[in-house]
């Protein structure tokens, strides 16, 4: 959306590079599918959804699941699974632009429902780059205590198939917690920071030393299925400690 209203504006843009984007020493892209975004919004625009994620509870039962088609211009054309194009009304069916993948197909992407993701689909417009959904397997993530110091608070975590969006930090009195105390919503990478691999939730040391000494701080993560888990962090002298709420 943004590269059609700058080239629809004439606008030139830029992307600044922070080490984020851009491996300098390959000089390889870190996430190709965002350059191609970036790349094919020069001369065309590209239909997406309402997410790019369909969540599959593990402990319930399989139901349908409607997305919201943004054709930006563009023509739906279907929905494929690599070069096998999925069945309108038997995988899935459009009304308006109301996408809705039937229990039948999700049952079947999700084979043996593996926390994580199952398979990957494409939406696909008449023009510009298909739409990828990830049909994900998921439960609510599970936190435990856990204690640190000002370098920092390490939360053990089972992610269990969901990814983290953000995080809330509030105090008490209604206050808000953490180095960005104009919002209780706090900064991504710079206060909390997920570690998939490690099963772990990082509370940065910017984030540690901001807190009030002997004050309960608590903080709801959220995450992207939908799900929360509220926690709780005291910060005395130079030790933090945590517990689940």
């Amino acid at each position: 959306m943004f590269g059609y209203e700058a080239r629809a504006s004439g606008v030139t843009t830029a992307l600044w590079d922070a080490y984020n984007f851009l491996n300098r020493s390959t000089l390889q892209w870190r996430d190709p599918e965002l350059i191609n975004l970036i790349k094919s919004s020069w001369t065309t625009r590209s239909g997406t959804a309402s997410s790019d994620r369909v969540f599959l509870a593990k402990s319930t039962a399989i139901t349908a699941r409607t997305l919201t088609l943004n054709p930006n211009g563009t023509t739906f054309r279907g929905l494929w699974q690599g070069g096998k194009e999925l069945v309108r009304g038997r995988d899935y069916t459009v009304s308006g632009n109301q996408l809705t993948l039937t229990a039948t197909a999700l049952t079947r992407l999700a084979g043996d429902r593996a926390y994580g993701v199952n398979a990957t689909i494409e939406a696909r417009f008449s023009r510009g780059l298909p739409w990828k959904i990830h049909v994900t397997t998921y439960d609510r993530p599970v936190l435990s205590d856990a204690t640190g110091d000002a370098g920092g608070l390490t939360i053990p975590t089972q992610y269990r198939g969901d990814q983290l969006a953000t995080m809330e930090a509030t105090y008490a009195d209604g206050s808000n917690a953490g180095p960005t105390n104009w919002t209780p919503y706090q900064e991504f990478n710079e206060a909390f920071s997920p570690d998939y691999s490690g099963n772990g939730l990082l509370l940065t040391s910017k984030f540690v030393t901001s807190l009030r000494d002997d004050t309960q701080a608590t903080l709801v993560f959220h995450f992207w299925s939908g799900a929360t888990v509220t926690y709780h962090v005291t910060k005395t002298a130079g030790s933090v400690t945590g517990t689940v709420a």
